[in-house]
């Protein structure tokens, strides 16, 4: 008496088997496709119904305010800057240089002459204002340029990989411009869900949470948003599960495939 089941027989029960696996699976990858061992990449999540704080207007249009840590080239000149422009004097065009300083982790910078000044949460042209102030004790009607040389943003734009630290090369530099500058948002990524985390530098040390939406005209505006030294723009990925279900299954239908295979071959063998 032959004990092995005919071929039919066989390939009856293991594509059943097959078929209750690969569903089972489909069931599980599903239920917990917002899970974090099934998406374990995202990154910044909140809560349900977390409160996202709001940006005012006044907020949105603020000009850049200088952050510790930032890099500044700054230059001086007497008389209001006259020999600056001054075309007649080829020689100071030609060779005059900026001075470079550091804003230290107190939000103090140490000029020659004047020392050690607090120039953290100042705009550039209030910057300018103090220093000419300053300096007014030594030139006379003192003329002080400044310019921000490190100001950085973190920009993750959707997709796995693409995440950028941006350089901004002007000062008030707008939401847009940077996700710009980043090669805007990816194919994955959520146009309608983007947060902006900004951390202030004081003692406090708080971090303000923004939720904006620019999938539409309507967010236009939001994105004048004058971003700051350190801020992280974070767009949020957009969950495709049959793609991601089918990275998983793929290597285990590929295992029960050769299986199979091996065990047809066996079968007929064994006839």
């Amino acid at each position: 008496m032959n004990i092995l089941p005919d071929n039919r027989h066989f390939f009856c029960i293991f594509v059943l088997m097959m078929n209750m696996r690969f569903f089972t699976a489909l069931s599980v990858l599903v239920l917990f496709s917002s899970c974090k061992y099934f998406r374990p990449n995202l990154m910044l999540k909140t809560e349900k119904h977390f409160v996202f704080d709001t940006i005012s207007k006044p907020e949105s249009m603020a000009d850049y305010k200088i952050a510790c840590n930032d890099q500044i080239e700054y230059r001086i000149a007497s008389n209001n800057g006259y020999r600056l422009v001054d075309i007649k004097d080829m020689n100071l065009l030609n060779n005059r240089s900026e001075l470079i300083a550091t804003v230290e982790s107190d939000g103090y910078i140490k000029f020659p002459l004047i020392g050690r000044v607090k120039l953290e949460g100042f705009t550039i042209r209030e910057a300018e204002k103090q220093l000419e102030e300053l300096f007014s004790k030594y030139y006379v009607d003192p003329f002080v340029n400044i310019r921000v040389t490190s100001k950085r943003v973190i920009v993750f734009p959707g997709s796995a990989g693409l995440a950028k630290v941006i350089l901004l090369p002007y000062n008030n530099m707008t939401l847009l411009e940077v996700i710009a500058m980043a090669g805007g948002i990816s194919e994955d990524g959520k146009a309608y869900n983007i947060k902006l985390i900004r951390s202030e530098n004081n003692k406090a040390a708080k971090t303000y949470i923004y939720k904006m939406d620019l999938s539409t005209i309507n967010g236009a505006q939001i994105g004048k948003l004058v971003v700051q030294a350190g801020d992280v723009i974070y767009v949020e990925p957009f969950n495709r599960p049959i793609v991601l279900l089918n990275r998983e299954i793929t290597p285990l239908l590929t295992l029960f495939t050769t299986v199979f295979l091996l065990m047809y071959q066996v079968v007929n063998l064994s006839k």
